[in-house]
């Protein structure tokens, strides 16, 4: 996980942070408006955790593509992470 987060750096993490605040906003948007602050957390965990869950997991070919290959797979797993609460919550 160290490898990780030194390989993605902190404009990485600031990247995916912004990944996850899109994803929520637009999530509220489709919601209503209602909920924005829980649909922006909610986002900016999913952005973050997915990339971690899949080195965890062993998937090697986030290393092996870069920086957009992470990106790709947070806004994917912040779109996840909001869809299965949308479900629970709403």
């Amino acid at each position: 996980m160290e490898e990780f987060i030194q390989g993605v750096g902190i404009f990485g993490m600031v990247l995916l942070v912004l990944i996850g605040l899109v994803a929520g906003w637009l999530a509220s948007v489709v919601a209503g408006g209602r909920n924005r602050g829980r649909y922006l957390a909610i986002g900016v965990i999913g952005a973050l955790l997915a990339p971690l869950l899949l080195v965890a997991l062993g998937v090697t070919v986030l290393a092996a593509s870069g920086l957009l290959a992470v990106l790709l797979a947070a806004a994917v797993g912040a779109v996840i992470v909001l869809v299965l609460a949308k479900m629970i919550f709403d």
